[in-house]
């Protein structure tokens, strides 16, 4: 009896030195991410999940529910992430300050569930809560706290966290209603984001290490007790232990590649699969470089494409190659299970099936790095034990390695303050990055500073051959902004490059009033001709013509095309067009309705007025 009250008392204070532990992650975490509170949205997604995101802003109504169980907005199905938005919006409105910290309390969670993990699947404390320390202070897990929009990361990880916990308790004592709540957990994760899609692949090795569920202890680890206590199951059970679990693997990948069919099918097309394959290994060994050296981390890592450096990736390949092969001859289980768990999880995401121009991601490591956390601690703490060596001479370098992270963390934090300071960081800290010259130049567009985005979008131009649907959009930008040379440079490239019928429609519309500016009255008559043979309905080209009749005392045919443009596209200033040329015609009393009509529709009558004299001077 007196040894069961001291079992007993034992078991207390081991639970109350996991809390005590737990809450110090919390608090130092927290403390880590506080400058987030500064923080505003950016440019890069934000807008489309939260602050332009209608079903969002209308909080958690039941049509926002079946919205988000439906809809691939945003390239992905994850109703779970959507959710979670609406309800930040429903607490805090358009505040950042709550959706930021939002993100930061899931943070903390997460590495408080990794120690817990760690510690009830190893039975080693102080290991665990390296490694859990490790994750919560790392520069790199910034972009996935900082970055509103990216919720889906620190979300489905929770979930993903969640499961694997359950699956230790399943493990234990299997039973259907175990493993469903395993399952669950798992929807829930690939209802926050695909990326937790491998975990039927991670419980596997899980098996393996730490919980010993197959194969034979030969390999000089000593298990404690407590991980022998899993029941033993061949390998080909523990497999088919996973098919239900595969089975919603399987279905998430086809919503994700339904979702993104768009966007792979474009970046993909740009993107050879040597260059795809060659990318993924040289991005590997630069994820390695950014654990152990987390220094000018950017929001946006260009893909090198067609100029990718083949030495890089024969290197690349030789150095992962011979880190296995270091792995499987030590024969240790926790370093070719960290090592797996870092490389099959990346796999969805290292960019052998191309989604976007990044070549990489600091967000993609999220998850992964795990892997490496607890390789590098597990191999410190075993050779302290060989050696001999005290615990205590590993917490100095342990504390020191910890402060520069947090550091390094806080101050990566500052830089999601805005996007403008976010994107003129990226290109301080990155070379000929074309995606921060473009998200800049969003960001100066929006801000009205437009001669300053002109520049970012040449230079992203300079650096990237864009989709021709693309330069023709920045074509009629740049017309707008009285760089007409420039617009019709950009048009022409695009009636040179594609057939597309929207794109050559725009291309001639851009021409025609471009060469309308420029006085060229036969060239610009032409091409609004040839936007109309594409689309009669055009208001733009429409309105072009128009103006070039009354331009020329030509009335008539100016009404026709005026009218034709408000059967498209009725606005107030072109209501005051035609009713001009009917004054001009003679025909009073329909120039007097088209006059009243412009009044009622008006938003802004002054301003309907000027930019209706400026064309007709113009």
């Amino acid at each position: 009896m007196k040894f069961a009250g001291t079992e007993g008392s034992l078991f207390s204070s081991a639970r109350k030195r996991s809390v005590v532990l737990s809450l110090l992650l919390l608090l130092v975490t927290l403390a880590v991410y506080n400058p987030i509170v500064h923080n505003a949205f950016v440019n890069i997604d934000d807008n489309g999940y939260v602050t332009d995101n209608q079903h969002i802003q209308a909080g958690l109504t039941w049509t926002t529910v079946k919205w988000a169980f439906t809809t691939f907005d945003c390239e992905n199905w994850h109703p779970v992430t959507w959710l979670s938005h609406a309800l930040d919006w429903q607490l805090y409105g358009k505040n950042p300050v709550g959706h930021h910290y939002t993100s930061v309390l899931l943070h903390a969670t997460n590495a408080i569930l990794l120690f817990l993990l760690l510690q009830s699947a190893t039975g080693f404390t102080w290991r665990s809560l390296a490694v859990a320390a490790l994750f919560a202070l790392h520069p790199v897990d910034v972009e996935s706290v900082a970055w509103a929009s990216e919720r889906k990361n620190v979300l489905s990880m929770t979930f993903f966290l969640l499961a694997l916990l359950a699956y230790g308790w399943y493990a234990k004592r299997p039973a259907v209603r175990r493993y469903g709540v395993v399952a669950l957990l798992f929807a829930c994760g690939l209802m926050a984001k695909p990326q937790v899609i491998t975990l039927p692949c991670v419980l596997l090795l899980w098996d393996y290490w730490p919980l010993h569920r197959f194969g034979a202890e030969a390999d000089g680890e000593s298990p404690s007790g407590f991980i022998s206590s899993y029941p033993r199951r061949s390998f080909l059970w523990l497999v088919l232990e996973k098919i239900p679990l595969l089975m919603l693997s399987a279905g998430d990948a086809l919503l994700t590649m339904r979702a993104q069919k768009h966007a792979v099918r474009s970046a993909e097309a740009g993107y050879s699969l040597a260059v795809r394959l060659g990318n993924a290994a040289v991005a590997y060994v630069r994820y390695i470089g950014h654990a152990f050296w987390p220094v000018h981390l950017s929001p946006a890592y260009a893909h090198p494409g067609a100029n990718i450096s083949w030495s890089q990736v024969v290197a690349s390949c030789a150095f992962l190659t011979l880190v296995t092969a270091l792995i499987l001859a030590s024969r240790k289980r926790y370093l070719l299970v960290g090592w797996l768990w870092f490389l099959g999880i990346l796999v969805p995401m290292i960019g052998i099936v191309q989604v976007g121009d990044q070549a990489m991601a600091d967000r993609y490591a999220y998850i992964p790095y795990i892997g490496l956390f607890w390789m590098v601690t597990w191999s410190l703490a075993e050779a302290s034990r060989d050696w001999q060596i005290s615990r205590r001479w590993l917490a100095a370098p342990l504390c020191a390695v910890l402060v520069a992270s947090a550091f390094l963390t806080q101050r990566q934090v500052t830089y999601w303050h805005d996007g403008e300071t976010l994107w003129r960081y990226a290109l301080r800290v990155t070379d000929n990055n074309f995606m921060a010259h473009c998200y800049l130049a969003a960001v100066l567009t929006k801000e009205g500073r437009h001669e300053e985005a002109m520049v970012e979008y040449v230079a992203a131009d300079s650096l990237h051959r864009y989709p021709l649907d693309q330069i023709v959009l920045f074509a009629d930008y740049e017309l707008r902004h009285e760089h007409t040379a420039a617009a019709m440079k950009d048009a022409q490239r695009v009636l040179d490059g594609t057939n597309d019928s929207w794109s050559r429609e725009m291309a001639y519309r851009d021409l025609g009033i471009g060469n309308t500016k420029l006085g060229k009255t036969a060239e610009a008559k032409t091409a609004f001709q040839s936007a109309l043979q594409i689309d009669p309905k055009d208001p733009f080209a429409l309105m072009g013509m128009g103006l070039l009749a009354y331009r020329y005392g030509d009335f008539t045919p100016a009404v026709e095309y005026f009218s034709r443009a408000i059967k498209s596209e009725p606005s107030d200033f072109e209501y005051l067009l035609l009713a001009t040329a009917l004054e001009k015609s003679g025909r009073q009393a329909e120039a007097a309705a088209a006059y009243a009509e412009a009044q009622r529709i008006s938003p802004d009558w002054n301003l309907a007025q000027q930019k209706a004299n400026y064309f007709l001077a113009n």
